[in-house]
């Protein structure tokens, strides 16, 4: 038995979904047998970054965050 998992990342859950799709599709096409896509946690990047170049005046703040979603799957073949 031949075990192939793929791990997929993203910033956008929509490209991210249709990939997954694909790949599910097309495992099933080649009559694989598919686990997946199992949702792994979304890793949440924050970064607090002062507005004012020169450290000067009021401390004003920008907050950024980038979210990564990662998907799981794995596709079983059988031993020939």
């Amino acid at each position: 038995l031949h075990r192939i998992r793929i791990t997929l990342s993203s910033r956008d859950v929509k490209a991210l979904e249709k990939v997954c799709t694909d790949l599910v599709t097309g495992a099933k096409a080649k009559e694989l047998k598919v686990a997946g896509p199992v949702r792994l946690p979304t890793k949440i990047l924050r970064l607090m970054v002062r507005k004012s170049p020169c450290g000067e005046g009021t401390n004003t703040f920008d907050r950024w965050e980038m979210r990564i979603h990662k998907r799981l799957i794995d596709l079983h073949s059988p031993s020939d």
